[in-house]
Formats: structure tokens, sequence, C-alpha cells
């Protein structure tokens, strides 16, 4: 899985409550599907900014917004989506290997009434539609963005 998808899931990790060293937030994110060493920890907390306490790791207060933000949509799309077909009122996505989730995520964020909500894999974003109309016009929009 992507560097973006980790990061985003060590954050809502120490969200959730106190994590008291790398072994117990290791052991977390391996329970989400990441397999991170010790030598990536210790860079995702550095890049992130993690402070570690007493009682365990947290974000500094003034970062913590900036931290949790995803790239932009228009910026994920151009920099990991490989292709986008559609399929009546479907879109069906091809992203760069561990990218897809953030790319749906950043999506879901937009609130665009055309997507109605997203599935995402690990190459593979699934976008449903309310219409072929709408369908189009997103994969449109989207490949706007990768010209």
């Amino acid at each position: 899985m992507s560097k973006l998808s980790r990061h985003k899931a060590i954050l809502e990790v120490i969200g959730e409550g106190r994590i008291a060293d790398q072994k117990e937030l290791q052991r977390r994110l391996h329970q989400r599907g990441f397999d991170a060493g010790q030598a990536t920890l210790s860079r995702d907390i550095r890049e992130l900014g993690l402070v570690k306490y007493a009682g365990g790791y947290s974000l500094p207060v003034r970062e913590a917004d900036a931290a949790a933000e995803l790239p932009s949509f228009d910026r994920l799309v151009r920099e990991f989506v490989t292709s986008i077909r559609t399929a009546q009122n479907l879109l069906v996505t091809k992203t760069s290997v561990g990218s897809a989730q953030p790319v749906a995520a950043a999506l879901d964020g937009k609130n665009w009434p055309e997507a109605l909500g997203t599935i995402a894999g690990d190459d593979t974003i699934l976008i449903i539609c309310q219409s072929n109309r709408a369908a189009e016009r997103l994969a449109s929009r989207m490949q706007e963005m990768l010209a």
C-alpha cells in the first residue's frame, strides 16, 4: 500500500487512542493490512511530525489538521490514475499499485453529485454514478485532469 495510505492509517490509529510505542503502532497498522518495518515507521513518525511523550505518540496541535489532509484530488488523479473506463453508470478507474484508496478518499471528499460512492481496492476504484450520463460527465472531468 502507498505511503500516503499508510500515513493516513497512522493518523487514524493515533486519533483512536493512546499508542505507547512503535511496536504497538506496528501491531495496529498490521491489523489494518499495513506491514511496515521499524525503519519505515520511524521515518513516517518523523515525516508526520508525531511527538513522543510519557503517554505515547500524539500530533503537535498546530500541525494536526495539515498532516491529516489528503493532497488535492486533481493532483492525485494526475499522479496516480492510469485509465478511466465507463460501464453504463459505473467508472472503472485504474491507478498505480497502492494508490486507489487515497484517490477514492479524495473523490469522496469532493462530494460531486455525479459520484454516489466509491469502492477502492489496491489499484482499482469502482465509482458508482447516478446515471450513465453522470458517469460520462465524471469520466470526462477526470480525463481533463490527466491531460
